[in-house]
């Protein structure tokens, strides 16, 4: 009961906030509350407070005694919402399928069920010696993904 009162008050407030969007929701039995969220743009300090407020000042700590914390997507989260694909198009992933496989390459396209990873890798000529450069590209399809991260590069 008490997880549903908070998730109803956290979709209207994302309601309110179209470009802010839902991560996580974690209400464990102790009532502490965990949210997660990330924006289009990016989430700011003020939009933390934002959905922080409008679940707070809609509880009674009367009836329920509660702890709320309120987080972004930091930087060395997996993505794991289509929006977070589409606001990091451009961007290099590192992207480890269910078949072990690791890629890394920039992201290019994203739809409703793949994301399409482009890169340059060196390869053997295919006649004489020396390696010569070639475009590569992946369609990886969401629910073949295992973890996917930006790759924060200084």
């Amino acid at each position: 009961m008490f997880r549903d009162t908070v998730n109803n008050l956290l979709e209207d407030a994302l309601e309110e906030r179209e470009d802010l969007f839902l991560i996580s929701l974690d209400v464990l039995p102790d009532n502490t509350i965990k949210i997660i969220i990330d924006g289009d743009k990016g989430v700011l300090v003020e939009d933390c407070i934002f959905v922080s407020r409008a679940i707070e000042h809609n509880l009674d700590r009367e009836e329920q005694d509660f702890s709320l914390e309120v987080l972004s997507a930091g930087a060395t989260e997996p993505l794991v919402s289509t929006r977070q694909y589409m606001k990091n198009i451009g961007r290099t992933l590192s992207v480890k399928t269910k078949d072990n496989e690791t890629i890394e390459g920039a992201l290019t396209q994203v739809n409703e069920d793949r994301i399409l990873l482009e890169w340059k890798a060196r390869e053997p000529k295919p006649i004489g010696k020396g390696k010569v450069t070639v475009k590569k590209e992946a369609e990886i399809a969401y629910d073949a993904i295992s973890k996917a991260q930006v790759v924060i590069k200084f």
